[in-house]
């Protein structure tokens, strides 16, 4: 194996790897965000984004260039078989198909799980700031639901208050005060259910990110048990042909 195609297999191995550790289900999507903001990740990140398109195109050109090789020892292949060309030629012609076929299948799922990377990736940071600003709007509509509590209760005793003194006065002042205490809890009782309904468009695409997460895992596990059982026939073919 040449030096392009060794790399291309230790990049395609990388990748395997790194998907793997993203789709461990015992890190939650909250501590990847804490190390996707570690000042160093920051720096490799802006390095990988510069070095994206780049990398996908060398993997097309590589790609490309295996498609033609198969082309073209397939139809060499075709013909020496067709003529009765001598067997070490033939051989020969086959073992170049093999090696072909096997870069072939390098360049295209390096291709493919590059692309596979970057959006894990995307959709595992916007599922964390999704579940931040959960958590975020739940601590606002407690401490909403706590103060309309506390003023709900001062109101009450300010109405028994009123029940047990006669003076005029001083239930001419209590009930502008439970007029002010009813509007504050009126006005916080709008702010809960607009941080309600913020919670409830937060879960909504909270859920819509993990699903999408689920099916990228899921097609993910089947192209890896496809990519696994093309490299076990590519072994034993080859093996054969040592042999």
């Amino acid at each position: 194996m040449t030096f392009q195609w060794t790399a291309v297999a230790a990049f395609l191995y990388g990748e395997i790897g790194v998907l793997l550790l993203l789709c461990l289900p015992f890190i939650s999507p909250l501590r990847w965000r804490k190390i996707f903001m570690i000042p160093l990740w920051r720096k490799v990140v802006v390095f990988l984004n510069k070095m994206f398109l780049t990398i996908i195109v060398l993997l097309i050109v590589l790609f490309l260039d295996a498609v033609r090789e198969v082309r073209k020892y397939s139809a060499a292949h075709v013909t020496g078989r067709a003529v009765n060309i001598h067997t070490n030629a033939c051989d020969h012609t086959q073992m170049k198909l093999f090696r072909s076929q096997r870069n072939l299948y390098l360049s295209g799922f390096s291709l493919f799980l590059w692309l596979v990377l970057r959006r894990t990736v995307t959709l595992l940071t916007q599922l964390a700031e999704g579940m931040a600003s959960r958590a975020a709007l739940e601590m606002q509509v407690n401490d909403a639901t706590e103060a309309a509590k506390k003023y709900m209760a001062e109101n009450e005793k300010l109405q028994e208050a009123l029940s047990e003194k006669g003076s005029s006065e001083k239930k001419k002042s209590v009930e502008a005060t439970g007029e002010k205490l009813k509007k504050e809890v009126e006005c916080l009782t709008a702010e809960l259910q607009k941080a309600s309904n913020a919670l409830q468009k937060e879960n909504n695409e909270v859920t819509a990110a993990k699903k999408q997460y689920e099916d990228l895992k899921r097609e993910y596990k089947h192209l890896r048990r496809e990519y696994e059982q093309l490299r076990d026939s590519l072994n034993e073919a080859e093996a054969k042909k040592d042999l």
